[in-house]
Order: structure tokens, then C-alpha cells, then sequence
């Protein structure tokens, strides 16, 4: 199945010791890069989530980041360690001798020093397989939005192949009638100068202007580099890198047809091959 490089996903979870939530968005790159935001507590985590996603994509800049809302305990106790709030005492009593100050100190900023609130300790074991378990889920939805924009890009794409396929039919049916119609030119020019050419002569002038001119070898390369482009979107996996090199072949056999081309019609399609061309290669640039 074809995948797009661009996607987003977000999930969240709700649990009685917080909400988590994972928000996932994508852009192209030529390599797979996998960044990672997450909170301290939860960084132990980035070498498996990185190899998770290493696993399910393969090409774009992928930004994963997670959030996480502890809920407030509003029934837990405050729990002061007060061997640390006595030493913190003895400290101001002595600076306030010292000093001679009489200021009181402020119970606020007290409670606020280091080590004199006992901070509960967490068990973040729940938190950190909640984080992911949530993880595949949203890896699951962002794959799954780069699949359903992989297959638009893929309708896209066999659009445009089946619109060069017309054109070739359309150049391979206007050349004979081309070369016809440069025969009877070079006819009617000899007449005008009154010049006799021997049959021979004009069999070689016609077969020489015929090779020159002749342009089903790159029409046949231009349907045979159609047809790999399709077997490549039924192939699905990661196709970018080989449809951007197709993409180079198509142009080279369009712009060898404009180059050649003598006809209004054949450098009309030569013209209408290359915008084609080119609005496939700028869908390929965002196929994983």
C-alpha cells in the first residue's frame, strides 16, 4: 500500500493519576527522522518508541509529542519532614541574632524551601505503560491517515500515467502523417526550383529525415517507464526514491519528442507530457 510522508494523528487517555496525550505530525524528508518530545519523567522510554516507529515508517520527519497533566490530589495530606524544618529554624534564628533583625520569617516561603515539603513519589510504572500503550495507538492512526492520503496520491498518479499513454497513441498516430506531409513539402520545393530528383536520391533524403525525426524509440521507453511506475503503485512499500528516477526517465523522453518534434501537434504534446510529468513528480515528492 502506498503511504504519504504528510500525516497527523492525537490521542489521549484519562486515568485517575493524570491525562496523557500523544500528538503525531509529519513532513516530507529523503531519510526517516524521528523526534521525540516527552516530559523527564518519561524519557526512559525514547530508545523503544523510537524503534516502534522506526518499524511502521521509513521515510518523513516525524514529530512525536507527548503530553502529561498529573491530576491534583486534593485529599492527600501535606506532610512536612520537620527534622528538616528544625534545622531550617535553627539557620533563621541564628541569622536573625546575628542580624538583630526582628522580621518574622513568612510561613509561605518557608514551605516553599527545599526538603522541608515531603513530596509523594509517584508510581509511574501505570504512567509509563499507559504512555505506550497510547503510543501504538496513535502510530496506528497516523500510518492509517498516510495510507487513505497514499491511495488519493496513488488515483492521482495512475490519472496522469493514463493521460501520457494518450499522448503517446496521439504522437505515434500524427507521425506518419508528418512524414507524409514533409515528403510532399520537399516535393513541392523541387518543383518550385525546377530541380529533377532521381528516386534514389529522394528514398535516401526521406529515410535520412525519417531517422532524424522518428520518435517511437522514446515513446516505447515512455510507456515501458508507465508501466514500472504502475507496477511500483501496485507494489506499494517504500516506492518514493524509485518514482522520483522514473519521474527524471519521463521528462528525458518528453524533452527528446520537443526537440525533435516539426509538428505543431507533436510539440503541443510534448508540452502537455511535460506538465503531466511534472505534476506527478511534485505528488511523488510526498510518497514514503
Amino acid at each position: 500500500m502506498i503511504h504519504s510522508m504528510t500525516g497527523y494523528a492525537r490521542v489521549e487517555t484519562t486515568a485517575p493519576w493524570g491525562r496523557l496525550s500523544w500528538e503525531m505530525r509529519s513532513v516530507n524528508h529523503r531519510y526517516l527522522d524521528v523526534q521525540l518530545k516527552l516530559p523527564e519523567d518519561f524519557r526512559v522510554l525514547e530508545g523503544e518508541l523510537r524503534q516502534a516507529a522506526s518499524a511502521r515508517l521509513s521515510r518523513g520527519k516525524i514529530e512525536c509529542g507527548l503530553r502529561y497533566v498529573r491530576e491534583s490530589a486534593g485529599e492527600e495530606a501535606i506532610e512536612l519532614d520537620r527534622r528538616r524544618l528544625a534545622q531550617l529554624k535553627d539557620a533563621l534564628d541564628t541569622v536573625t541574632h546575628e542580624l538583630g533583625a526582628t522580621t518574622a520569617a513568612d510561613p509561605v516561603r518557608v514551605l516553599s524551601f527545599p526538603g522541608v515539603m515531603r513530596e509523594q513519589q509517584a508510581d509511574f510504572a501505570p504512567m509509563l505503560a499507559a504512555a505506550r500503550k497510547l503510543f501504538e495507538a496513535a502510530l496506528a492512526d497516523f500510518t492509517a491517515m498516510r495510507a487513505r492520503e497514499g491511495e488519493r496520491l496513488k488515483t492521482y498518479i495512475e490519472e496522469r500515467c493514463q493521460l501520457l499513454a494518450e499522448l503517446v497513441a496521439q504522437v505515434r498516430a500524427r507521425y506518419p502523417l508528418v512524414r507524409e506531409q514533409w515528403l510532399q513539402r520537399l516535393r513541392a520545393r523541387c518543383a518550385e526550383l525546377g530541380v529533377e530528383v532521381e528516386p534514389q536520391r529522394l528514398a535516401q533524403e526521406v529515410a535520412l529525415n525519417a531517422q532524424r525525426l522518428d520518435v517511437e524509440e522514446e515513446m516505447s521507453r515512455l510507456l515501458s517507464h508507465l508501466q514500472e511506475v504502475r507496477q511500483a503503485l501496485e507494489r506499494g512499500e517504500s516506492v518514493g526514491r524509485r518514482l522520483d528516477f522514473l519521474m527524471q526517465e519521463l521528462n528525458r523522453e518528453a524533452n527528446t519528442l520537443s526537440s525533435k518534434s516539426q509538428d505543431a501537434e507533436m510539440t503541443r504534446c510534448a508540452v502537455e507530457m511535460k506538465v503531466a510529468i511534472e505534476q506527478i513528480r511534485e505528488q511523488v515528492q510526498n510518497i514514503e
